[in-house]
């Protein structure tokens, strides 16, 4: 038989109060009402430094937060719908601080020619470009070029020639940028994840064991054994 009306005496979650930090749980909340409703300050602010330990105590991760103790006494303050009347050591939040929203951040928009190699190559060989002395120039663009061959080998997953890799690079740069044609990059290989080599050889060793196990007999050796000693009883002589 359902109830018709609800039994008094009992508490439910629905007719409790909203929760305003529920990390501190709600008899964090009903201290910081009971200190609001304190009349002497002296009272308010003992008990309210006795709920910043325990609010330190329950959430221990605020510890490695900067300041965390200026944390703390604004989420008292938050908790308390900023009616706590306590001597703070911090000043007293608002309810406009709280609530600003950050800027957004803009999305890059920038276009990018070749995107195996990156903005950032990019960004590099105009800083190439403004380098007067030849040496340290020859030595800036000898090391863009085997920058950009391991991104390319790392985004193809395959072997590339130095060739291409220096026409990509006069073309990226406008024909400023070039290296002789007999100069050798430094060498690339593609190499696969060794997690997954060795899940294949741990695959391929159990496959190995059950074709040996399957070679030698696995199940037949007791059949065998079975087989060969009720031919010796046969042989023999009868006990009755």
């Amino acid at each position: 038989m359902a109830f018709t009306t609800l039994p008094t005496g009992f508490d439910y979650n629905s007719t409790r109060n909203k929760l305003i930090l529920t990390e501190y749980g709600r008899n964090v909340q009903n201290m910081v009402k009971y200190i609001c409703n304190l009349t002497s300050k002296e009272e308010r602010n003992r008990y309210a430094q006795v709920v910043i330990d325990l609010m330190g105590f329950l959430n221990p991760h605020l510890r490695d937060v900067a300041d965390f103790k200026h944390k703390l006494w604004d989420h008292l303050h938050i908790i308390s719908d900023y009616k706590i009347d306590v001597d703070s050591p911090y000043p007293k939040p608002t309810p406009e601080s709280v609530h600003i929203k950050p800027q957004p951040l803009n999305y890059p928009n920038q276009r990018i020619r070749a995107k195996h190699y990156g903005k950032t190559i990019e960004l590099m060989i105009e800083r190439a470009k403004a380098i007067e002395e030849p040496e340290r120039k020859r030595h800036m663009v000898q090391s863009i070029a085997n920058f950009m061959k391991m991104a390319y080998v790392q985004w193809n997953k395959d072997s590339v020639s130095d060739e291409i890799i220096l026409n990509d690079l006069a073309s990226m740069s406008r024909g400023e940028l070039k290296l002789d044609d007999n100069i050798n990059l430094n060498k690339v290989e593609y190499r696969t994840n060794p997690v997954n080599n060795q899940n294949a050889r741990g695959k391929s060793n159990n496959q190995n064991n059950r074709g040996r196990s399957n070679n030698n007999g696995g199940g037949s050796g007791p059949r065998n054994n079975n087989q060969n000693n009720r031919g010796r009883n046969n042989g023999g002589a009868r006990k009755y």
